[in-house]
């Protein structure tokens, strides 16, 4: 089920597809594979909007997707993409035969992600499941009503969830595999990952996947 998934740095997320790869919020690539289907971006924070990033895994007929409130700041990476599509929390969306949700993303009680500027992360139907990309958020009330078989979930804390309520959250909303993000990086210690895993109840699995420094 999550063969095909893979974790670079922070919420950075390759998915391969039989469409190609698609890319959410690529970030600080060691490659230059140049093999993006789709990129999502979830919202504008340099180390989830990286043009440097989003050249190196673009090819000519690449689509990105943004936040509509990004549009104006998406021109920056317009010469390395095919197009760009633009979304806001709450939708589901067909392109190009690739189905898709976004789910607000942003904090309760602190300014980093404000809910007003709209910005998301996404259910991608692949494969006959969804796996869910959370992007940087809090376990606000439309997270906790997530559906999925995959949830990508950060766990870092101070922007986002911290590792015991990310896997409070994950508990709730009981996805068949948990991968931790967000973490060990910018933000967050490589060991959050085991206080993350040792909070989450069985059956739920958890699966590692990030490249820690």
């Amino acid at each position: 089920m999550t063969d095909n998934i893979e974790v670079f740095k922070q919420n950075s997320i390759r998915i391969k597809d039989k469409a190609g790869s698609i890319y959410i919020d690529p970030f600080k690539m060691d490659e230059e594979p140049e093999d993006a289907a789709f990129i999502f971006i979830t919202h504008p924070h340099y180390d989830h909007f990286s043009p440097e990033d989003i050249k190196k895994v673009a090819r000519p007929d690449t689509i990105l997707v943004v936040p509509e409130k990004m549009a104006d700041k998406a021109k920056e990476v317009e010469k390395f993409v095919k197009k760009i599509e633009t979304v806001s929390p709450g939708i589901s969306r067909e392109i190009d035969g690739l189905s898709f949700e976004t789910v607000p993303a942003y904090n309760k009680m602190k300014p980093f992600h404000p809910k007003n500027a709209e910005w998301v992360g996404y259910i991608l139907n692949i494969d006959g499941n969804r796996i869910y990309a959370a992007g940087d958020t809090d376990a606000v009330k439309e997270v906790r009503a997530v559906k999925c078989d995959v949830a990508l979930v950060p766990i870092g804390g101070f922007y986002t969830i911290d590792a015991p309520k990310a896997a409070e959250l994950i508990n709730e909303i009981s996805p068949k595999v948990a991968i931790p993000v967000h973490y060990g990086e910018i933000i967050g210690k490589p060991e959050d990952g085991k206080v993350f895993a040792d909070n989450v109840k069985p059956p739920i699995e958890v699966e590692f996947k990030i490249r820690l420094s």
